[in-house]
């Protein structure tokens, strides 16, 4: 049997992340030999995926990154099942590696299959689920492409938002990065009236209508009564015509015309759970 070095046993544990005794265990397996222990520590994580692959990981990590031009930006949530895990530094830095990465994808198949340091990132995800012992896995996956791509994380990375403006201009970071922050906040349904479905619509209409019978309202008066309403569902859940929140006398759409002829083209949305 070889002899198993307290320095071969870190080397091991820098690669893997896996924790000391697994890793000594592993190279005594493997007989000191080093691919092998990688090799048995991999398949310890197949072993735990598949154990765990019904369990629910609804917590975890929601990180943005936006490329060097300011043009294209991602949404990544690197999910796992505690809370605990999901504040872990080491899990925090692997989701950031994985958006970085996630600037050069277009999907999240197409994440999923790029390489992580020799291994594709499925195979790190299903590594690490065995070193950690929870359900590892990438959740959401956002792309949006614009003219100016901002950015903001909301404290404890359980809310990423990017928002897309029609032009960049002086203060174009400030004013996009507070997009995103009252889209966190104020969760819009959609960018504007064109985005809302129409099954919301009429959802709305239906209940606004009940609610102005129960008044006892006349069945006649209900339609104009009811699209009154619906103005004021678009004001408050849309997203360019919701009233700013660090300046409630201006709309989102007011605010950002501060910077010229620019305006909101998109936003994505991203929160844990």
């Amino acid at each position: 049997m070889a002899k198993i070095t307290a320095a071969e046993v870190n080397k091991l544990r820098k690669a893997t992340g896996a924790g000391m005794m697994d890793c000594k265990k592993a190279l005594v397996e493997a007989d000191g030999d080093f691919d092998k222990a990688i090799e048995i520590l991999r398949k310890k994580g197949q072993k735990v995926a598949a154990n765990r692959a019904d369990r629910e990981s609804t917590e975890g990590a929601v990180i943005a990154k936006v490329n060097n031009t300011q043009n294209k930006g991602v949404i990544v949530s690197l999910n796992c099942e505690t809370d605990f895990v999901g504040k872990n530094e080491s899990f925090i830095s692997l989701a950031h590696e994985l958006a970085e990465l996630a600037l050069s994808a277009s999907s999240k198949e197409d994440l999923l299959a790029m390489d992580f340091n020799g291994i594709s990132v499925q195979e790190k995800l299903t590594e690490q689920t065995g070193v950690i012992g929870e359900k590892i896995e990438i959740g959401d996956f956002r792309v949006l492409e614009a003219p100016f791509v901002g950015s903001y994380i909301h404290a404890g990375n359980k809310i990423g938002v990017l928002t897309g403006l029609s032009g960049g201009a002086d203060g174009a970071d400030v004013v996009a990065k507070d997009v995103a922050m009252q889209a966190a906040a104020m969760n819009p349904v959609a960018l504007n009236e064109d985005g809302v479905d129409q099954t919301v619509i009429d959802k709305e209409i239906e209940i606004a209508k009940d609610q102005l019978r129960q008044e006892g309202k006349p069945e006649e008066m209900l339609d104009n009564i009811a699209k009154g309403k619906i103005k004021r569902f678009f004001k408050d859940n849309t997203l360019v015509n919701q009233a700013f929140i660090k300046d409630n006398k201006k709309s989102v759409a007011d605010y950002v015309k501060t910077l010229g002829d620019v305006s909101v083209v998109a936003f994505e949305r991203v929160a844990l759970g």
